[in-house]
């Protein structure tokens, strides 16, 4: 695949704007380390743990350029020192706060003066500004990611690679110098200091040299093959280097590098490739090196010392992976539900990855050598497609972002192949219950999981296996759906038990499971797949109206355990919003499975029985509120920012408005002007801050009317990113275009780089998974739906070029006024008919999206 020309921008960032961001690095559940915006390396999330604090300072970048004549020999550290912290520091993120790093002035190697940051999601670009430089810097960093393939997304590297430009008259030669601490036997929370850390010692580095690479590849023998810590990572480059494959600190590795010479073209001039490479294999170490495994509390830092020679005018790019391998993933993380009292066994779970590449490090490094360039292209076709669409530069903003909560350390992908997901990554956010380290509210909770999109679309085989977990393993033999799933899977979950976050099994992540199913089917999964798990859903169901609406009127009544982690008591349209759009869902999956007639239109009976009753008891001529007898926690009159939450599901499976319209439109643009608050610098309340001072916000829940109750809706006065992304895609549905770009804005207003992280959006814990309900904007904005039961796409209401996923082939979608172009990247998939604005064009049988194809549909 060859990508197109230049690398794309989404977001730029110079100054203080660059203070808290860090784009995230690594496969699918694969680990995770982040390039800051000050080019730091930071957040080093590698050993199934995750930890937001995580710091390598040892792992770095270096730059020695030089000149015969005139004299010129300037070295830099390739970070800047560490930015002042804002004057209003945003609570609850630490993305702000500097990141360890090596001090190189008292060796003789200064920091940068100062950085730009640029990004197009995978690919993070750094460009170091220095006056004495005499040639350009440049750092792009990426992990391939190539949507609909989780196995070339999911591998556990970086790849980064430094362009070099000669800015000068002269001659320029030198070092490009990459260095990673061995830290392997680490567990990603006791601190570093330089090279020591008590769990390490008895760490060895090998020097490997191959035709085209070279790997300084890290272990440590003392580590059991069943022990946590047990692994390997690697440093690798396939350019000509002097290698260190073991120094103390990273300072001595600059040290080292200060005694390298090139003796080839220093004495002939020649500076062609194959003299660089010749006075490669000729140069000496002229300092020893330590031998040996490291000794007990230390460990090694390895290093490349890769040589270039630019005459004027001239660039070259040096390539360097930094590749992990950590197999023992374990239950290490607080589980709800009662004590098991395992005392001090080690619940493997293992990492897919080490299923995957069962050699080891260097089995990752082979399959990167085969096929990165195919995946680097690849990946910068994606970033491509987000970049260059026609879509206003907010939405633009939301959509590059998305991607990088999947491949966030909030899921992990165990060596069965499933994928499971935290709420997030604990953090400064969850330190008042939990402290800093591990995952956010174990596991792949249903009610904040209701919410995501990003993955669905992105990976629909990886989200399947979070469907075949919830209905073949943590579903209840009475049929209800606990909220949280156990690991290991052969473990008792969480039946007839308090659960917790809410104590008992979520109503509002039950009525998300049929949404879940259709959607699947809708992406490509199969009836044959739908049939295997038919009854269980249907079993589901038969449980929520038994216990919810025995009298079966249509309304849901009792105790109604929800996200907030809390219980509802009153009808509302929160819960019954999505108990609306479950019974529209049930109807049409019947339907799909080529049930009776009669089954279908029973459940589409109890839908209209029920949305009439909802309407009749809950529209109060502006929004929709709840029936309540006052009870702790519920919202009353309130004006509850999620009430449209079924409402939005409906849309993106084109069930059609489940309310009447104009009451759906209205309570959106009540949403908008009752709790979009221009600046939430004055409010106070007793929960969590998420944003504050002058951001600008959408509250969970009001009351314009007067009448909060003395004890609200738990998290009423708090922001939710997720929400907001929920309440916006919606505005953008039902054509409310201003108010929901509007509330876009504000939400990523927040996160712009100087308080916050682009790409960590928090809630309970850092990257968390509501907010991977921004992906819906896409289709909100477009009307782009896909359905694979009948290969069909449909779109409207804009014209111009979108990225487009097909379940099994994504690509570019180009809509002009007389003509649909699909021009597919990657994979294959049928396609029957085409929508445009309700026009429904036929297309010859056979027609297939096949990658490096173009298919035009006229009107």
């Amino acid at each position: 695949m060859s990508a197109p020309a230049g690398r794309p921008t989404v977001r730029r960032h110079s100054g203080d704007d660059r203070r808290a961001v860090a784009l995230p690095l690594g496969g699918v559940g694969a680990g995770h380390v982040a390039l800051g915006g000050d080019g730091v390396l930071r957040q080093w999330q590698l050993h199934n743990l995750p930890n937001h604090a995580g710091e390598l300072p040892q792992a770095l970048f270096a730059l020695r350029a030089s000149s015969v004549e005139p004299p010129l020999d300037v070295r830099r550290v390739l970070h800047t020192a560490p930015l002042p912290a804002p004057a209003q520091p945003a609570p609850n993120v630490d993305d702000h706060l500097p990141a360890a790093r090596v001090d190189g002035s008292t060796a003789g190697w200064p920091s940068v003066a100062a950085t730009t940051f640029e990004s197009a999601y995978p690919f993070a670009r750094v460009r170091f500004e220095d006056a004495e430089l005499p040639v350009t810097v440049e750092l792009e960093s990426h992990t391939p990611f190539v949507p609909l393939d989780e196995e070339a997304s999911g591998l556990p590297l970086v790849v980064h690679e430094l362009t070099l430009s000669n800015v000068t008259e002269l001659t320029i030669h030198g070092f490009a110098l990459a260095t990673l601490p061995n830290a392997v036997g680490w567990d990603g929370i006791t601190p570093l200091h330089d090279e020591r850390c008590g769990l390490l010692g008895g760490n060895v580095n090998r020097l490997i040299r191959g035709s085209e690479a070279t790997t300084v590849l890290m272990d440590n023998p003392l580590l059991a093959e069943d022990d946590p810590g047990y692994g390997q990572m690697a440093l690798w480059s396939d350019h000509a280097c002097v290698p260190l494959p073991r120094a103390a600190r990273a300072l001595d590795a600059l040290r080292f590098l200060d005694t390298l010479k090139l003796l080839g073209p220093t004495q002939t001039g020649d500076w062609s490739e194959a003299a660089v490479r010749a006075a490669v294999a000729d140069s000496t170490t002229p300092q020893r090196v330590p031998t040996g495994p490291s000794p007990a509390g230390t460990t090694w830092t390895g290093a490349l010392a890769i040589p270039f020679a630019l005459t004027p005018g001239a660039t070259t790019t040096v390539r360097v992976v930094h590749a992990w391998w950590f197999p023992n993933r374990t239950v290490d993380f607080d589980q709800f539900g009662p004590e098991r009292n395992l005392g001090p066994s080690r619940l493997w779970v293992g990492n897919w990855y080490g299923t995957r590449f069962p050699g080891g490090v260097a089995d990752v490094l082979d399959e990167f050598a085969a096929h990165g360039d195919a995946l680097v292209a690849a990946s910068r076709t994606w970033a491509h497609a987000v970049a260059d669409a026609d879509l206003p530069e907010i939405v633009v903003d939301v959509l590059d972002a998305q991607p990088s909560l999947v491949r966030s350390p909030t899921t992990l992908r165990t060596a069965d192949g499933n994928l499971f997901g935290f709420e997030g990554g604990l953090g400064v956010s969850t330190l008042n219950w939990n402290g800093l380290a591990g995952g956010s509210c174990p596991l792949t909770c249903t009610h904040v999981w209701n919410y995501e999109q990003a993955l669905a679309r992105i990976f629909p085989a990886l989200e399947r296996t979070m469907r075949d977990v919830e209905l073949d393993v943590t579903q209840a033999p009475e049929g209800y759906l606990p909220h949280r799933v156990v690991l290991p899977l052969w473990m008792p979950q969480l039946h007839g038990v308090g659960i917790g976050g809410p104590e008992r099994p979520a109503l509002d992540g039950m009525l998300g499971a049929p949404l879940k199913a259709y959607r699947e089917l809708r992406q490509g999964a199969g009836l044959d797949w739908l049939r295997s798990r038919w009854a269980r859903l249907q079993r589901l169901m038969t449980y929520v109206i038994e216990t919810w609406d025995p009298r079966e009127t249509g309304v849901l009544r009792g105790d109604q355990p929800v996200t907030h982690d809390i219980s509802l008591q009153g009808p509302n349209m929160f819960v019954g919003g999505l108990w609306l759009a479950a019974l529209r869902a049930m109807e049409e999956l019947t339907r799909a499975l080529g049930e009776s007639e009669s089954d279908a239109a029973a459940w589409r009976a109890r839908f209209e029985r029920a949305s009439a009753r909802y309407d009749e008891l809950l529209w109060n001529g502006e929004y929709y509120t709840q029936r309540s007898e006052g009870e702790a926690f519920d919202f009353g009159d309130g004006c509850l920012a999620d009430q449209l939450l079924g409402q939005w599901w409906a849309h993106q499976l084109e069930l059609g408005h489940l309310l009447p319209v104009e009451h759906v439109r209205t309570a959106l643009r009540s949403i908008i002007a009752n709790n979009l608050r221009d600046r939430l610098g004055e409010l106070e309340h007793g929960y969590r801050y998420f944003a504050d001072a002058d951001d600008s916000g959408l509250l969970n829940c009001t009351w314009p009317k007067g009448g909060r109750p003395e004890v609200p809706i738990r998290y009423c006065d708090e922001v939710w990113t997720g929400v907001e992304y929920q309440v916006a895609a919606h505005c953008l549905m039902e054509g409310l275009e201003e108010e929901g770009l509007r509330l876009l804005r504000a939400l990523r207003a927040r996160y712009d780089g100087s308080r916050r992280n682009p790409y960590n959006e928090i809630e309970c814990g850092d990257h968390y998974a509501r907010a991977m309900a921004g992906w819906s904007v896409l289709e909100a904005l477009t009307g782009y739906r896909y359905d694979a039961l009948g290969a069909r796409v449909a779109v409207s209401g804009r014209t111009g070029s979108f990225p487009f996923l097909a379940g099994s082939a994504w690509g570019t979608l180009t809509v002009r006024d007389n003509a649909v172009e699909f021009a597919t990247a990657w994979g294959e998939a049928p396609l029957g008919s085409v929508e445009v604005d309700g026009a429904t064009f036929a297309l010859p049988a056979g027609t297939t999206l096949r990658a490096g194809e173009s298919v035009v549909v006229r009107r």
